[in-house]
């Protein structure tokens, strides 16, 4: 008889524990419990990925290793968001030196495709704007330098056995998971109608349609690649066969990428710029990301009390809101690749520019504009993935083909497509982000990194586009102001704002619009309606989150991972 009590009485325990849950995060549902671990943790986003990297940390590999060769899975079985055909940024801690370090391992713009040239070409499409397929926006594919770059300074294990997990699953197969299938589905019809050179279908569609939830896939040409990089190295890439079967097939079919664009990449270490929240130093990649645009729109919400406003209360996603129209005005102005335009970065993440740009929200109506600031004054689809070790290392990496699948191009034999990175050049004369050669678009996927009395403490990103800042400042205020635990701040309901002027559209003149996923109540959306929002509910494109926190007092590892799609975060 006590054991059924005692089984009631937990069963209770329980049951308020998950309608506490559900009055936190604003969903109808708890998703599950934070992951909890002694020696190492990976969280990414596929279960397969996840088990890979926790199979190289069991080996003795690093948390950089672990972090690689999940990267190299994913570009196999999520090919809808990655893979190494596109870009890559890291920020890695390194617990022997105790110190954190930035990489930027994303490509350039073709030498040989001068802006008149580009100009002609995009006319002779009859567009104003690069297009998003075909072979006009490919820029140097940047992430095989950037696993190179990471491995040299923090791999333990050697490169071949890094490699061999994402070799034998792209030789072998592996089965596709739903929302993977959904979205492959998509990148193949469309691939079906534009008509594009190369072995985009062949490798993606070898039965002639997109392989089905359960379904299982193989990529020998993926393979094959894979392992010229795991017995030759980077220069396979960017001096070698890949290299040559790249500059072959553009010379070919009048794409403008050569062995020489290859030839000249290089990642650059960067470090990393933080602005103090409550107490936590939150850490993001300078440009030609926009990382810095969840800093600023942090400096400007340190303003407000955010928790006696209340989680998703409309007080305080109106400030939140109007938060992020200030900070993405100068996103669209200053945010590109620093070697061909100055950035006041100092200025941007200054307290006293936020304080200027905080003054200039109102607390009863939502702005229709807002001109960018002078910060000068004061100058004096993608995943993301996370891992930890015993050492104590930490690992916040993001890879992307920019859209989708990129640019519909697969050169042949190589297995995988190139991205379409050098869409987001914008074509206005003089702007920071205008088109030039041998230059860096704008980017937006961006890691992030949270310290707090200078420990390390928290590995997180959220993906999607210009949801990723947004996303990056309802993680931490979800956190910090709310008391969320790690899985419930990525479960919470989120909203995101769009119609921000952007590096390719004109001024915001009408405020833009505000979507909400449904754990957002009626009553917040009605409110906000009344300040002059535009508001209405979506029911996709609130990012894709994962994370890594160090608990310090039981020295242990907590991981969570995002329910909206097929995250997986574990440990061991």
């Amino acid at each position: 008889m006590r054991l059924v009590i005692t089984s009631a009485l937990a069963l209770g325990v329980i049951t308020s524990t998950l309608a506490q849950v559900d009055r936190v995060t604003g969903h109808s549902f708890a998703t599950r419990s934070e992951v909890l671990a002694p020696q190492g943790m990976a969280a990414t986003s596929h279960p397969l990925a996840t088990q890979v990297a926790l199979d190289v940390l069991k080996a003795g590999g690093s948390a950089v290793d672990a972090a690689i060769a999940a990267n190299a899975a994913l570009g196999l079985m999520e090919p809808t968001g990655c893979g190494i055909g596109g870009d890559l940024f890291a920020i890695v801690w390194d617990a022997k030196t105790q110190t954190l370090h930035g990489l930027n391992a994303s490509g350039r713009s073709p030498l040989g495709l001068d802006r008149a040239t580009l100009m002609t070409e995009v006319r002779k499409l009859g567009r104003s704007t690069i297009p998003p397929r075909g072979l006009l926006p490919i820029s140097v594919p940047g992430a095989v330098d950037g696993w190179f770059a990471l491995h040299g300074k923090f791999g333990r294990l050697p490169m071949a056995d890094v490699l061999a997990p994402a070799i034998r699953y792209a030789r072998d197969g592996f089965p596709v998971t739903e929302y993977i299938a959904y979205l492959w589905e998509h990148g193949v019809n469309t691939a079906k109608d534009d008509g594009l050179p190369g072995d985009f279908l062949k490798t993606f569609a070898p039965g002639g349609s997109a392989p089905r939830k359960g379904e299982r896939f193989r990529n020998p040409d993926l393979a094959a690649t894979y392992e010229l990089l795991a017995t030759q190295g980077r220069d396979a890439f960017y001096h070698g066969p890949i290299a040559d079967k790249i500059d072959a097939f553009m010379r070919e079919h009048g794409g403008w990428l050569r062995k020489i664009d290859l030839a000249k990449h290089a990642s650059t270490w960067v470090d990393p710029v933080s602005v103090n929240y409550r107490g936590y130093d939150v850490f993001e990649l300078p440009p030609n990301g926009q990382g810095i645009a969840a800093l600023q729109m942090l400096n400007i919400l340190e303003g407000y009390d955010l928790a006696a406003m209340g989680f998703n209360s409309p007080a305080a996603l109106h400030v939140m809101i109007e938060a992020k129209k200030l900070a993405f005005e100068d996103r669209a102005k200053f945010y590109a690749d620093p070697e061909f335009s100055h950035i006041p970065l100092r200025g941007l993440l200054s307290k006293t520019y936020a304080a200027e740009r905080r003054a200039l929200i109102q607390a009863d109506r939502a702005a229709a504009s807002f001109d960018t600031g002078n910060p000068a004054l004061h100058d004096g689809d993608t995943i993301y993935l996370c891992t930890a070790d015993a050492a104590g290392n930490m690992v916040s990496l993001i890879q992307s083909n920019y859209r989708g699948m990129g640019s519909g191009i697969v050169v042949p034999g190589t297995g995988f497509a190139l991205q379409d990175r050098g869409e987001m050049f914008t074509l206005q004369d003089g702007h920071a982000n205008d088109y030039a050669p041998g230059k860096r678009p704008f980017h937006t996927i961006i890691p992030a990194f949270v310290m707090k009395d200078g420990r390390p403490w928290l590995a997180f990103g959220l993906m999607g586009g210009s949801m990723q800042p947004q996303g990056h400042v309802q993680i931490l205020v979800n956190l910090i102001d709310f008391g969320m635990n790690l899985q419930e701040a990525g479960d919470a309901a989120r909203w995101q704002h769009l119609g921000s002027t952007d590096y390719h559209t004109a001024t915001m003149r009408n405020g833009g619009r505000v979507e909400v996923e449904s754990g957002v109540p009626d009553s917040t959306v009605e409110a906000l309606e009344k300040l002059g929002h535009t508001v209405r509910r979506s029911r996709g494109g609130f990012g894709g989150y994962q994370a890594v926190a160090r608990d310090l007092a039981n020295n242990t590892w907590i991981g969570a991972s995002e329910s909206r799609k097929d995250g997986h975060a574990a440990g061991y």
